[in-house]
């Protein structure tokens, strides 16, 4: 069985990252213009089959805009993800990890989007729960504009027991909640630390905040009660860079 990965920056990045896993790129004919004939020197370069194809055909095989590129690949077969092992292998080999969990995002989008801030902010790893969260889709890693294919994604099948061994490690464990007592302007984020985000709407589950060392929250000044989940995610990241950068 096989999956499609398509929008230009997820196609590039893929075919970058992962040529082999590849088996098929179609292409739009009547694009002819200068960044779809780098992807395509690229992707002969890398050894990969190009498929002539047209607007419509691009439009039956995917059901987003594909901006005339789709990449035909081999189901589960994402190049970036790694297992629980390799997330604490990972973790043990870095001086001051900055981890973001994503407590049940079910929205691709929302995933795409925090992956993609993920990607900008150097970020370690991201971690997911397997069940009740979205995965790495065709949408998810379009929205990430091929940051699904650099940063390592770790999904696990118990999310409460791999924050247990993230602590163990020396992770540092802050989550998002509007209960806690400090903004995320009043906690120090330098060192090995994991950012938890929770879910759209409810937030992180109960079992998952009593593992978090720390809880912070965003000001909220305006009418609204809460941000997207993508939005506060930036905003937690961009923070601990400040942070660790200011040294």
């Amino acid at each position: 069985m096989s999956e499609w990965i398509y929008g230009f920056h997820a196609v590039e990045a893929l075919v970058r990252r992962d040529p082999r896993g590849i088996q098929a790129l179609c292409v739009d004919r009547s694009r002819r213009d200068k960044r779809i004939q780098a992807l395509e020197q690229l992707a002969l370069d890398q050894g990969v089959a190009i498929e002539p194809a047209t607007k419509e055909i691009l439009d039956n095989l995917v059901s987003g805009r594909h901006q005339g590129v789709a990449a035909r690949l081999e189901a589960g077969r994402p190049s970036a993800a790694v297992d629980e092992a390799g997330l604490m292998g990972l973790v043990q080999r870095t001086q001051a990890p900055l981890l973001l969990i994503l407590d049940e995002i079910t929205d691709p989008h929302n995933l795409g989007a925090c992956l993609r801030t993920a990607d900008a902010a150097g970020v370690t790893a991201v971690v997911v729960p397997q069940d009740g969260a979205a995965g790495l889709t065709a949408v998810a890693r379009k929205v990430a504009c091929g940051a699904a294919d650099n940063v390592p994604f770790v999904r696990v099948t118990n999310l409460a027991r791999t924050l247990r061994g993230l602590k163990a490690a020396g992770v540092w464990l802050v989550g998002t909640s509007d209960k806690a007592q400090q903004t995320l302007y009043e906690q120090d984020f330098k060192g090995p630390v994991g950012i938890v985000m929770g879910a759209e709407g409810s937030g992180m589950r109960r079992l998952t905040e009593e593992h978090c060392d720390f809880l912070v929250s965003l000001p909220m000044l305006g009418t609204v009660s809460s941000l997207n989940v993508s939005v506060a995610t930036g905003i937690c990241l961009y923070e601990a860079i400040r942070q660790r950068e200011a040294g």
